[in-house]
């Protein structure tokens, strides 16, 4: 029995040993049968994902990096979550870096032997310059990537924190990892295809890593994106609504904060429930840590 044969991952799965025979509609009924375990997954895990996310704040509140690294969908995965922070969080380009094996052009066309060299995950670390005060997330559904392998142990030779998602237990890189997530979803709909539930458990996991880490350093008031860059036409109307939703007041007068603060959706929101000046509104939130909460707390106790 090969390697590969021994993973959960890769099993056949009995419950659509006949999907090649059915209907449409039941083919795809299989499918959403089968996706319903990804979340119940999911669920089993918050704990390990919980352990993760507190490195992953600590990692920020240094000035540190939160970096993904992967082959093929795991990869893809990881760059997509990480290109997503800076629009939605207002965090610098940088903050949170997605890698993939094979590089920029892995991302639109099939590199996978791009994934079979340890080395190349490790230098790929190296090139960006990885600290002991970095977390690299090493994304692999086999657990057993050599190139996600590779950049594990370098992290671990530089003392960074390390973190493996898989969807195999006692994997690999679980082994390696100070902190490992393994969400298990069993056998696919059509075997070893793991773009499909693992992806699935890969993406609501990264999502609950940077999601949950950008609510713990400040990045959300109540539940709104307070730190957003409105840079498009459809997120300056989020910004406006924001501002209206959590003040109270009308369109036009959000549209005017907005302008006197540089589209700054939480200063914005400072300056009109205080009545502060704009300077004055940045050095209260800059004292809350950036926490807008408590600087509006702060100021109206």
């Amino acid at each position: 029995m090969s390697e590969l044969d021994r993973l959960i991952s890769e099993g056949r799965n009995p419950r659509t040993m006949d999907i090649d025979v059915l209907p449409t509609v039941d083919v795809l009924r299989k499918i959403n049968d089968e996706d319903r375990a990804v979340p119940v997954a999911v669920e089993k895990v918050v704990p390990d994902i919980a352990a993760a996310v507190d490195r992953i704040v600590l990692a920020f509140q240094k000035g540190a990096r939160l970096i993904y690294m992967g082959a093929g969908t795991s990869g893809r995965l990881g760059v997509l979550d990480a290109s997503e922070c800076p629009p939605t969080f207002g965090v610098p380009e940088g903050m949170v870096v997605g890698l993939i094996a094979g590089g920029p052009d892995a991302l639109v066309r099939s590199t996978e032997g791009a994934e079979d060299d340890p080395e190349m995950g490790a230098r790929a670390l190296q090139e960006i310059g990885l600290t002991s005060d970095d977390v690299v997330v090493g994304i692999a559904v086999s657990g057993r990537t050599p190139y996600v392998i590779g950049g594990l142990n370098y992290a671990r030779q530089v003392g960074a924190t390390t973190v493996a998602l898989s969807c195999n237990p006692a994997s690999t890189i679980a082994g390696i990892a100070d902190i490992a997530i393994s969400p298990v979803v069993g056998p696919e709909v059509l075997t070893g295809s793991t773009r499909l539930k693992s992806g699935t458990a890969q993406k609501l996991v990264l999502n609950m890593l940077t999601t949950a880490s950008m609510i713990r350093i400040g990045k959300s008031y109540q539940n709104l994106m307070v730190d957003l860059n409105p840079s498009n036409k459809k997120l300056v109307a989020r910004a406006i609504r924001i501002v209206m939703q959590t003040t109270g007041c009308s369109a036009q007068q959000a549209k005017q904060v907005l302008g006197q603060t540089g589209n700054d959706v939480k200063l914005a929101i400072l300056v009109t429930i205080t009545g502060m000046g704009v300077e004055e509104a940045r050095a209260a939130l800059g004292n809350a840590g950036g926490f807008l909460r408590k600087a509006i707390s702060e100021r109206t106790a």
